[in-house]
């Protein structure tokens, strides 16, 4: 019975021998470990971790792989369209399909002002406070071309047919933001402005466009050229205005003569 009193003292003295050394690191471990070995409980640790209480905002080792991966994707796509065989003409189409997708940059300017207040500054802005509401009351806006109606409104719904000259410039009935360069079902090639009210301007049926993507254009500034009609020495183009989810006709907001 002796003994065993006199084996638990020593074990008692070894470890207050251990914590006077050192109250952490290692030794602290080891005391750990030999009291777990012998039955006794560990004794608690009060130290924190170093990624303990730091908020996880910023990660440096994630943005390394986000740009590792960009750089990897970026020289991975011009290997493939520069060496690529017939095999990946499938990849290409995809590819090339999802570049040429409209980029709402429009939407997601309006939404940033909205939440901070401030115009998002990543592309020049012009001074939009002549571009007010357009209504039927407010003649700012201009014609895109001189020429005559060949379709009306009710036609289709959608858009009116100007007969114009032989390539007779385009030109932009208001200020906006080119938010759409391309070929839209039943307009052919197409440009879209919009404007400052979130109105959009349609131009369709162009034979040549001769502005850039996101590029802000002034009223009467020339977007493109007319394309050829049926008849000698004309041109016509389409012409459409939306609001919101819906077209509105054309002659209730500018007048024709």
């Amino acid at each position: 019975m002796g003994s065993r009193v006199d084996e638990i003292r020593k074990r008692i003295e070894k470890r207050n021998r251990l914590k006077e050394r050192s109250s952490r690191g290692s030794v602290a471990g080891k005391i750990a470990e030999t009291e777990e070995l012998h039955g006794f409980d560990p004794f608690p640790s009060y130290e924190t971790s170093p990624d303990e209480g730091r908020t996880p905002v910023f990660s440096k080792e994630l943005l390394l792989f986000k740009v590792l991966f960009a750089a990897c994707l970026f020289l991975g796509v011009a290997i493939l369209f520069r060496n690529g065989g017939e095999s990946t003409a499938p990849v290409k189409a995809f590819v090339q399909k999802t570049m040429q997708k409209e980029f709402e940059f429009a939407s997601v300017s309006g939404w940033y002002e909205e939440k901070f207040g401030k115009p998002l500054t990543l592309l020049p802005r012009q001074d939009d406070k002549n571009d007010s509401k357009l209504t039927p009351a407010n003649q700012d806006a201009a014609l895109p071309a001189s020429g005559k109606i060949l379709e009306e409104f009710r036609d289709d719904g959608q858009k009116i047919t100007i007969e114009t000259g032989k390539d007779a410039a385009v030109e932009a009935m208001m200020g906006g933001r080119i938010n759409f360069i391309g070929e839209k079902e039943g307009f052919g090639k197409t440009v879209i402005i919009q404007h400052a009210d979130r109105s959009e301007s349609w131009y369709g049926n162009l034979e040549r466009v001769d502005v850039g993507l996101y590029e802000f254009v002034e009223k009467g500034k020339h977007i493109g050229k007319s394309a050829e009609s049926n008849e000698r020495e004309k041109g016509s183009f389409y012409f459409a205005i939306k609001k919101g989810n819906d077209f509105v006709d054309p002659i209730q907001v500018i007048r024709f003569e």
